[in-house]
């Protein structure tokens, strides 16, 4: 058993062709960027992060450096989320679990990571936050499904994995509606409140 923190896995490497691109660098109200949010969110709750983004996305990848993130690039990111996914658990794979996270979430508290975090520290397998019934995003998991996760290709993200382990998902209540946000197309962007 790993002896290391739960950390989080930021997935950052996205094309954004429904936004028209540079989606995680359009600045929110506050002028800060949109995935900046995300990963200061994440940090807030005490989680070391890895970010994972497509080689050659200078301006992001620095951004999310000046966040304090680990950055690392995946080359097969255009392949999808699911590439993304395997990359970053793959390079934090001493990690006791992961709370993977998506940068085009900015409004996640950071409360829900910490809570998700625990909830893995705490023996669960999969767990993830549930806001007035609809079950959102992050979703973490635990170290004993790192070859399942590792494993994982294509745009479907962990969705296999969660389904293998239905009965063992940890719903955690929470009062952030951050959770089922995100920011697809700039029509999003009001969704933000």
């Amino acid at each position: 058993m790993s002896t290391q923190p739960v950390i989080a896995v930021l997935l950052a490497a996205g094309a954004a062709t429904r936004f028209g691109g540079g989606k995680l660098l359009h600045p929110l109200p506050d002028g800060v960027a949109l995935a900046a949010h995300a990963a200061r969110n994440l940090r807030d709750a005490g989680l070391e992060v890895v970010a994972v983004v497509r080689p050659g996305d200078f301006p992001l990848a620095d951004m999310l450096e000046e966040e304090g993130c680990h950055v690392i690039r995946c080359a097969d990111a255009v392949k999808g989320m699911g590439h993304s996914l395997a990359h970053g658990v793959g390079s934090a794979r001493d990690a006791s679990g992961w709370v993977v996270a998506l940068a085009d979430m900015p409004r996640v508290r950071p409360a829900t990571a910490r809570a998700l975090a625990d909830a893995i520290a705490g023996g669960a397998r999969v767990a993830a936050p549930i806001y007035n019934g609809t079950r959102g995003h992050p979703v973490a998991f635990a170290a004993s499904l790192a070859n399942e996760l590792t494993a994982l290709s294509g745009d479907t993200g962990a969705r296999a994995v969660l389904e293998r382990h239905r009965d063992e998902l940890v719903l955690i209540e929470v009062d952030d509606p951050g959770v089922i946000v995100d920011i697809d197309a700039k029509d999003d962007l009001a969704r933000l409140g």
